[in-house]
């Protein structure tokens, strides 16, 4: 019986152009339990930025919308893979809040952004199937494991996965932890390939911690004077930290060993790029539970500092640059075993193991 193993097969992304600095946010009122917080923002800024390692995050222009810079990675992707956009089986676009317009904050859903995609890359064919996946950040790796199902059942021989969001659109001025949130693209061709077991998906692993939901939710903006109806993404900070440290190794070590690899083996973690010292923490407590002391050097290639949190977009983004030579001193070889993660709204969390 013929062997089907998911292959990546090309990648693209998109990188918002507007760059923002931590000096967009000096003007900001932020507010902490209703109450003003007593502190200069140049202070808030910089121990914020200590914390996150976050300097810069990217915005989109205010003529874009979610699906148009999701459409410019899927165009990359497809481009690179050097396949026909006829023959893709599926278009899976991971998301959390669809297009929301400059100003506005209300999410548009319907149709399924994905659906927006298939209609601008212009493909005809009926049979390939748009939907959308909603699961908080690590969408893009959940969408990642579905098309992998896809492509084993026999039902798929290319899937196009994109994880794009606009999260400038839907932060809280007047909260210091929107801070995180930025705006980005990044996109995959997942391919059946048949009778190779040298590379490809090897494993995956997923879970939902729903008793914890509440760490990331929308809310009501911080200032108690607003009374617009808005809603706005808000998080937990330092609980979800906790969450993340404690779970998101544990869930690695069980896909990891599923797939059968050894630990050092693994040559580069592609994981959500969140919180720099959160990442930081979850692979020292990783390497703890395999008894190593230490972490391998150039494992972890980190954006965030200067991309900030685009949610799904983190981890295929931060794949299509590597592969691509541009982050310094990261390089992926074939033959290489690296490791996909994310934790994010739900919670959930997942892990891909995979080979080059």
């Amino acid at each position: 019986m013929n062997k089907i193993r998911s292959v990546i097969t090309g990648t693209g992304s998109y990188i918002p152009e507007n760059t923002i600095s931590g000096k967009h946010f000096l003007e900001h009122t932020f507010f902490d339990g209703g109450v003003k917080i007593d502190k200069d923002n140049e202070e808030i800024i910089q121990k914020f930025s200590d914390i996150t390692e976050i300097n810069e995050r990217r915005y989109i222009n205010d003529d874009q919308l979610n699906h148009d810079i999701g459409l410019i990675a899927a165009q990359r992707a497809i481009e690179d893979a050097k396949i026909d956009k006829e023959s893709l089986d599926y278009i899976i676009f991971c998301h959390n809040f669809g297009d929301v317009k400059h100003n506005s904050n209300r999410v548009d859903m319907l149709p399924a952004l994905a659906a927006k995609v298939k209609l601008q890359l212009g493909i005809i064919n009926p049979d390939c199937v748009a939907f959308d996946l909603i699961f908080g950040c690590p969408g893009w790796v959940q969408g990642m494991i579905q098309a992998d199902y896809l492509i084993r059942s026999g039902d798929a021989k290319h899937v196009l996965v994109i994880g794009s969001e606009t999260l400038s659109r839907i932060v809280d001025p007047h909260d210091r932890d929107s801070m995180i949130f930025a705006d980005g693209a990044g996109a995959t061709i997942l391919s059946a390939v048949t009778n190779d077991d040298t590379k490809g998906i090897l494993a995956h692993k997923a879970q939902t911690h729903a008793s914890h939901a509440d760490m990331l939710i929308m809310g009501a903006s911080n200032d108690p004077s607003e009374q617009n109806g808005n809603a706005y993404i808000k998080m937990k900070g330092r609980k979800l930290y906790e969450f993340a440290v404690i779970t998101v190794p544990q869930l690695v070590k069980q896909a990891i060993d599923k797939s059968g690899v050894d630990v050092k083996q693994i040559k580069m973690v592609f994981i959500h790029q969140a919180n720099g010292k959160m990442d930081h923490a979850i692979m020292k407590r990783l390497f703890k539970l395999y008894g190593e002391d230490t972490i391998p050097e150039k494992l972890v290639p980190m954006t965030i500092s200067w991309l900030g949190n685009s949610s799904v977009a983190t981890v295929p983004t931060l794949i299509d640059l590597v592969l691509k030579n541009k982050v310094d001193g990261y390089e992926i070889k074939e033959g290489d075993h690296a490791v996909f993660a994310s934790v994010g709204a739900g919670m959930h969390i997942n892990a891909i193991v995979y080979k080059f």
